[in-house]
């Protein structure tokens, strides 16, 4: 068991306080009111001693749990070796050997071929590269995009996110189009009559989408309907960006959301729990053919965290067994089963694939006070959707079938404390 007595820094009464220290913007603070001091596997501790269950995940950037022992020893060994830890883009035994591995156990057995963009080391600056390179590669300005997406927040993934913030006023969406989500009826018509009638110069240089939109509200989008997106790009010479940032690395049940569909996306955006760790690292998988960067066209200093290939390449040994990804789809099935009895028609809805999942409320009012409820009964729990009413069940994909039931335990509580 952790030894959560550790010493630890106190904070001493005269002293300001960290509200007072740390910027308005903070979110999750707000959320999780505590001071967490340690974590490991599904479970975070506090300076005083608490323990909560993690149904969060670090937003998705802790896929195989905290403090991994496997990844854990990795890192501490190529630190005792005096291991690079920036190396920029230069070449590195740990960048190669992550590359090799990625290769030879990922995109190879997938029959996909792609180059890897190692960009800035988070999931919007991967955003930022692919819209760069549609652009450049195209010669043209437009980028289509989703309803209620979500692909980050710095300027340009903001003007292709449907879920932007609208407290800042400013116009983020130049040379962009919003298109209605899969869940809209005309949603395949609308974009195949807007490439249809666009002349060649006026055409979107990509697409953008999600398989599932996570910040959107777990909205999770058919088979048919990605290959079909897929088809309309490739028919009009429009790139296709699939922003896997969230949905990839196993959170839907295989490692890529989208390799049980027929589509092959020309850029793929790839981060949060790519390093297995925790640790930021982000690439772009991107296709040989556009590849038509020049030397330090996207750059970077904290491209070469080597730390963070070290975690990913040892995070890569799961996806050597088939069986991997079954346990995924297995426990995933015990969310889904906790949820489809009668006992819980008409209270909530259940949207997800995989292990990621989301309990749609019925206003944001309601799923603000179970959000409370539920980090009072010892688990943490993000909300997403557009209107703010959707409570994200994201357990680590690792998880112990136990703690996956209890955490199940919790929420059915406090789904009663909160009057749902």
């Amino acid at each position: 068991m952790l030894n959560v007595a550790q010493p630890q820094p106190k904070v001493n009464k005269h002293e300001r306080s960290a509200d007072a220290m740390e910027s308005e913007v903070r979110y999750y603070s707000r959320l999780f009111p505590k001071i967490f001091v340690k974590a490991s596997g599904s479970y975070l501790y506090t300076e005083d001693g608490e323990k909560y269950l993690d149904f969060f995940s670090g937003s998705g950037s802790l896929n195989y749990g905290h403090s991994n022992p496997v990844m854990k020893q990795a890192i501490i060994d190529y630190l005792q070796q005096d291991g690079i830890i920036n190396s920029l883009d230069q070449m590195t035994g740990a960048k190669l050997h992550f590359m090799r591995q990625f290769n030879e156990v990922i995109l190879r057995p997938r029959g996909y071929n792609y180059k890897m963009q190692f960009c800035g080391p988070t999931g919007t600056n991967s955003v930022e590269a692919a819209i760069k390179l549609a652009r450049k590669f195209t010669g043209r300005e437009k980028i289509a995009y989703f309803e209620h997406s979500f692909h980050g927040m710095s300027y340009g993934s903001m003007s292709v996110s449907g879920m932007k913030n609208k407290a800042l006023k400013h116009d983020y969406t130049q040379n962009t189009l919003q298109f209605p989500f899969a869940e809209h009826e005309d949603s395949l018509d609308l974009l195949a009559s807007r490439l249809a009638t666009s002349n060649a110069a006026d055409r979107p240089a990509a697409i953008i989408l999600e398989t599932v939109q996570a910040e959107g509200g777990i909205r999770v989008a058919p088979r048919e309907w990605v290959e079909a997106v897929g088809a309309l790009a490739k028919e009009f010479g429009v790139l296709l960006i699939l922003d896997d940032i969230q949905a990839g690395c196993g959170r839907t049940g295989t490692f890529f959301s989208f390799e049980q569909m027929d589509v092959q996306p020309d850029i793929v955006c790839l981060s949060k729990s790519l390093s297995g760790y925790g640790l930021p690292l982000s690439v772009n998988l991107i296709n040989p053919a556009i590849d038509c960067w020049r030397p330090g066209e996207h750059n970077g200093t904290f491209r070469g965290n080597n730390l963070a290939f070290v975690a990913a390449t040892r995070a890569l040994e799961y996806w050597k067994n088939p069986d991997f990804s079954r346990e995924i789809f297995r426990k995933g099935k015990l969310v889904q089963d906790y949820f489809s009895t009668a006992e819980w028609q008409g209270r909530v809805k259940l949207k997800g694939r995989g292990l990621m999942f989301g309990l749609e409320t019925e206003n944001e009012e309601k799923n603000s006070s179970l959000q409370k409820v539920l980090f009072r009964n010892g688990i943490l729990m993000d909300t997403c959707g557009f209107q703010n009413n959707v409570v994200k069940i994201m357990p680590a994909i690792t998880s112990q079938e136990s703690d996956i039931v209890k955490g199940l335990g919790i929420i059915r509580t406090s789904l009663t404390e909160a009057g749902i």
